[in-house]
């Protein structure tokens, strides 16, 4: 019989085993999925043009230059689109989280008034979607009200039009239902406002999950493209976020059925090699407008890579928190 425990003990070990190095093999593969796109992006933002044509950039740059980068250095409406799309993410960010706040907090109280409905019409926003014909038409009415206000500027309407996420609600809802009601009268006791109690006990109590609906608002006000593309057209390019742009200088200097071989051939600022009928020759290598365009992406992933490391501690505690209901 002990022969037989310890028989069992050691198939179990082996299961364990097995199941370990599936997994970690498993999340190795995943993780060079993930790192590979900006990896091959960096290398063939460094290379020069005649790699790029004959498809020998895989992973490192070859032939490294950095007149790509130069060129997006010097383009004044790519920074202006830049700052577009910071002042998109931020501004987005604290007006999502404003009232995405005020909504968890006042669908987590029992005693708010068809509290059950309220819930349940959150939620069937998450089962059932509008479709892309009222989301373009709210756009638009929000646009015109701003509009009647003096407000001119679209960049408004995609930060006060595309804020609603039901998901991000209830993460948050959830959150302030884990707050011990006790910690709440005993503020209340002392005094406390409403906005008291929400300022001083509930939001510090839940900075983990505030961290983490921060981190989603954030990465989708900055990667945002389609609907502000859809609001602004080409009228307002002054607007434009700078994922708008990169895809408008996809379009004029490449196909989406091309390969992006083409070479650059507009003047830029700072860089006085002779102007060939192929392009520029700078540094002694040609660059492609695909390159240039991988310059663009590695420069607008930046910010994200910056602040990711920072917030990403407070991840996996803030979904759980915000995620189970006890």
């Amino acid at each position: 019989m002990a022969k037989a425990a310890a028989q069992q003990r050691r198939k179990m070990e082996t299961s364990e085993i097995v199941f370990k190095v599936i997994a970690y093999f498993v999340l190795i593969v995943f993780a060079i999925i993930c790192v590979y796109p900006l990896l091959y992006a960096l290398g063939a933002s460094l290379s020069a043009a005649e790699p790029m044509r004959e498809g020998k950039v895989v992973l490192w740059a070859l032939d490294i230059q950095i007149d790509a980068f130069r060129y997006v250095v010097s383009d004044s409406k790519f920074w202006i689109n830049y700052s577009n799309t910071l002042f998109m993410a931020g501004v987005g960010t604290v007006w999502c989280l404003f009232y995405s706040i005020l909504g968890g907090y006042a669908l987590a109280k029992r005693r708010l008034l068809g509290r059950h409905g309220w819930n349940f019409v959150l939620v069937f926003t998450m089962w059932f979607s509008a479709g892309i014909v009222p989301q373009y038409l709210n756009y638009q009415s929000t646009a015109s009200v701003l509009s009647a206000i003096g407000i001119s500027d679209l960049k408004w309407t995609v930060v006060l039009a595309m804020g609603m996420n039901a998901q991000n609600i209830i993460l948050l809802r959830n959150a302030f239902e884990g707050v011990p009601q006790e910690i709440e009268e005993a503020a209340r006791i002392d005094g406390a406002t409403e906005m008291q109690v929400l300022w001083r006990v509930f939001i510090p109590m839940s900075r983990a999950t505030i961290a983490t609906v921060t981190l989603f608002f954030a990465i989708s006000r900055w990667n945002g493209y389609f609907w502000a593309y859809k609001i602004m057209g080409t009228e307002q390019q002054y607007s434009w976020p700078v994922q708008v742009y990169i895809r408008d200088f996809m379009d004029g200097y490449t196909t989406l059925t091309g390969d992006g071989s083409e070479v650059v051939d507009v003047p830029f600022a700072g860089v006085n090699e002779q102007l060939y009928p192929e392009g520029y020759y700078g540094n002694g290598n040609y660059f492609t407008a695909a390159s240039v365009l991988y310059a663009m992406v590695v420069a607008a992933v930046i910010p994200i890579l910056v602040i990711y490391p920072f917030i990403s501690k407070y991840f996996t505690a803030g979904v759980n928190m915000g995620g189970v209901k006890e």
